[in-house]
């Protein structure tokens, strides 16, 4: 697996200098841009492609914070085998309040019930930043805890699923 962050010499974190990366991005860019190597050889030239592809590929990994964060994650080996990572009981609970308020909300649509389903949710995002924020803002690769990772882990998974449900109600 590529290590994107060390691909731009970052540190290994959930939070980036978003601004340095892109200095970095496009000092690779112009490093590594397929035209500035015709002239090499066959080796040279599949090589500058090469890294121009993972220059492209991390930038746009790295810029987008949950993409980042499950890659942090996966360096880190924080995710069990496919189908193995359990969200939180008192997580799913509440998941299933909104559920069943969304799925009134399919069948008669009440801007009432809306509003507090859509509240329901934003407190729970609210939640979720809340319970994570000193790890996210406080995180060092070199000292980090399971404990910590398996709240991060937690933190993407609880976003994840909210992601998703969002995509199948985009009215919320």
């Amino acid at each position: 697996m590529t290590n994107y962050f060390q691909f731009f010499n970052l540190p290994i974190s959930p939070q980036i200098d978003k601004a340095e990366l892109k200095r970095r991005f496009y000092a690779n860019s112009k490093r590594f841009h397929p035209d500035f190597h015709t002239l090499a050889g066959n080796q040279a030239q599949e090589e500058a492609l090469e890294q121009s592809t993972l220059n492209n590929q991390g930038y746009k990994l790295l810029t987008n914070d949950d993409r980042r964060l499950k890659h942090l994650l996966d360096l880190k080996g924080a995710f069990g085998e496919e189908g193995t990572n359990k969200m939180p009981q008192a997580f799913l609970m509440e998941m299933m309040d909104i559920n069943e308020a969304l799925m009134e909300l399919q069948f008669e649509e009440n801007p009432d019930a809306r509003t507090k389903v859509e509240k329901m949710i934003a407190d729970l995002e609210a939640g979720f930043d809340h319970e994570v924020a000193d790890v996210l803002n406080n995180y060092d690769d070199a000292t980090v805890s399971a404990e910590d990772l398996g709240k991060l882990k937690d933190y993407y998974l609880k976003k994840r699923y909210l992601r998703r449900l969002k995509q199948q109600s985009p009215e919320v």
